[in-house]
């Protein structure tokens, strides 16, 4: 008999959108469809926020997402956020301006939107953007700090932070832009859907995810199939099980349909 996930985890960005986009192609909205339409769960699973979410996630039908890489929890059925993890971001700010000049930052407002130390480039950030002084971003707890290093390569700040060390926090650096992301201490994708896999007591063997990142080289791991999109850096691939399309080319669409044909 076929093998046919019951819980399915699905990144946003270059997964089902192409980056920073609300559109999702009608094969991959079919395609996520047919997983319920067979009794599957799907979850959202992605860096965005919640405000950066909620664009999403009335498009598919799913019960829940994961937000802010696994910190913040939202059903986006009763609009309700049922976990809330959050960190202070003073101190992983004060080592990171040291070592990255001109670097902006902002940490999250979840619902809201963001407190920003200095301009993003337009589109950068989800929601309402109030400008903060370091010491009041420093006494907001939060569940995501994000940085951008303008007017530098993604390659540039992967050489500068190859050493850091920012202790109490989980972090990850952006493949497609200079943007790093910072979240609470042991905080994942794969940790966040391994706490709702044993909630909902599905089997770890009937799981399966599809992402595109480096922040979702935890979840690829922590799925029985972990799926990598095409066009994802080789690091990730080579921690998937299989690579499918890029998102161009609906590759969330041509890998469920192996599991959930039309």
């Amino acid at each position: 008999m076929n093998w046919r996930p019951r819980l399915v985890a699905l990144d946003i960005d270059g997964t089902l959108t192409p980056v920073g986009s609300h559109d999702i192609s009608p094969a991959v909205k079919a395609a996520v469809t047919r997983v319920t339409e067979h009794g599957g769960v799907v979850v959202l699973c992605t860096g965005r926020s919640l405000i950066g979410t909620t664009p999403i996630a009335p498009q598919l039908p799913t019960s829940l997402a994961l937000c802010s890489n696994g910190a913040v929890w939202w059903n986006p059925v009763s609009d309700e956020i049922i976990k809330h993890t959050t960190f202070d971001a003073g101190p992983t700010i004060k080592t990171l301006q040291a070592l990255l000049p001109g670097a902006v930052f902002a940490v999250e407002q979840t619902g809201v939107g963001n407190l920003s130390l200095g301009e993003f480039l337009p589109g950068d950030l989800w929601g309402v953007t109030t400008q903060a002084t370091f010491d009041e971003i420093a006494a907001t707890p939060t569940a995501r700090l994000v940085m951008r290093w303008l007017d530098h390569t993604p390659a540039e700040l992967a050489f500068a932070v190859r050493e850091l060390e920012l202790p109490g926090v989980s972090w990850h650096v952006d493949h497609t832009e200079a943007w790093l992301t910072v979240v609470p201490p042991d905080v994942t994708k794969g940790w966040a859907l391994e706490e709702l896999r044993g909630s909902l007591g599905i089997s770890a063997e009937d799981t399966l995810a599809i992402g595109d990142g480096t922040n979702d080289l935890e979840m690829l791991r922590w799925a029985a199939c972990g799926i990598a999109m095409g066009q994802a850096p080789a690091t990730v691939q080579a921690a998937a099980d299989a690579v499918t399309g890029t998102v161009l080319e609906d590759g969330a669409a041509q890998a469920l349909a192996r599991f959930f044909p039309a």
